[in-house]
């Protein structure tokens, strides 16, 4: 394949005109240096594909509505084709395994991985799994420390909503909404936190012997939600690198002083705040430089316009926005073939149409040097 008249994103982040070439699943060259299919891209902008290290959007196609639940194999199908629309080449789903039943339960889980074990090779997105473990949930330790062996897992995070949960049980209406997704009563629901929170000497026995295995694996590790450096030293301490969401600029600040990564969401980017009360502005952390890589979270089309609004509002330069969705959350995610425009790096590569500032459009998605996504004729 030829790509040729792009506007292309250079790995010293100046964007020169130029060709590109791509050999099988390989970028060969940057310049015209052989014969095949041609692309036209020119007004176009060709970047590097958008790595999302943390998404779970996928949860709506699963369950649209609480108690509405669809196909796991047709939600997969149909979000990865939501994210190759929207530029992302590489998926990590973050999948919750709670101590909940319903749609983060057991069965739920196992169904979700072996789902994506079998469509894996039909997916157009390079897509892997982030577990996201639910710290009170110690009974399926082994399991996990199984899909560790097996190579399941590509990032492990460990998160603890129970707290937030547990203040609600004494207040129906504001439980309904979690109750409704384990598809329980109120009540029975309730009666289920209170005895989840007998679990507390077990979990941090549980995270050791998690971490440990993860890291024996080359499993990339996070902590999910810190509330305050002693937290982040705590998890980093176990080899959780990633500190996932922190709540807090103290809590960012450790985390960077430690020498380890931070993931903000791209959501919080385009909304100009974090959905939680009080979290952090994404592009404050990242004007300061407390941001190493942007995520899709919830929502899949936020990477691509929250990198350009960055650079749009003066925040960084577009280079540096565009590292936040590539570069750098491919390092952090373990990944060295990708991420870059540079001859030996995999051809992951999307082309945006920019010429709407406010509203730039993917027109192609290129994963692995074939053409999975095109939303016009680029013959």
């Amino acid at each position: 394949m030829q790509i040729r008249n792009a506007r292309v994103l250079m790995p010293d982040g100046t964007v020169d005109d130029a060709d590109l070439t791509v050999e099988g699943d390989q970028i060969a060259a940057i310049g015209a240096v052989s014969s095949g299919r041609v692309v036209d891209a020119r007004d176009l902008m060709l970047l590097p594909g958008i790595i999302d290290l943390h998404g779970d959007a996928f949860e709506r196609q699963l369950m649209p509505r609480p108690g509405v639940r669809f196909p796991t194999d047709l939600a997969l199908i149909e979000t990865d084709r939501q994210m190759v629309a929207n530029g992302i080449t590489t998926a990590l789903h973050g999948l919750t395994w709670s101590w909940e039943p319903g749609l983060r339960g057991r069965d739920a889980a196992l169904a979700f991985a072996d789902a994506l074990d079998r469509l894996r090779p039909t997916l157009a997105c390079d897509t892997h799994l982030h577990l996201r473990h639910e710290t009170f949930n110690t009974e399926v330790a082994d399991e996990i420390a199984d899909w560790l062996a097996a190579g399941r897992i590509r990032l492990l995070a460990f998160n603890n909503h129970l707290p937030a949960i547990a203040k609600l049980v004494d207040q129906p209406t504001r439980l309904a909404k979690y109750a409704d997704r384990a598809q329980m009563t109120i009540e029975d629901f309730a009666a289920l936190v209170r005895s989840v929170t007998t679990r507390a000497e077990r979990v941090d026995p549980t995270n050791r012997r998690l971490a440990e295995l993860a890291r024996q694996y080359g499993v990339a590790l996070a902590s999910h939600d810190d509330e305050t450096p002693e937290m982040r030293r705590h998890f980093h301490a176990l080899g959780c690198n990633i500190c996932e969401f922190p709540m807090n600029a103290a809590t960012a600040e450790e985390g960077r002083r430690l020498g380890g990564g931070i993931i903000l969401g791209a959501p919080n980017v385009l909304r100009g705040r974090s959905h939680q009360a009080g979290g952090l502005r994404a592009a404050d952390m990242a004007a300061v430089g407390l941001l190493d890589a942007l995520t899709s979270d919830y929502y899949y089309p936020a990477p691509v316009q929250a990198a350009f609004r960055l650079a749009r509002d003066g925040v960084l330069d577009f280079a540096a926005a565009w590292a936040l969705v590539s570069t750098r959350a491919a390092r952090l995610g373990g990944f060295t073939d990708r991420g870059s425009i540079a001859a030996g790096q995999r051809a992951d590569l999307v082309l945006v149409d920019d010429r709407d500032a406010a509203l730039p459009r993917v027109v192609a998605t290129i994963v692995a040097g074939r053409l999975v996504f095109a939303a016009r004729e680029l013959a």
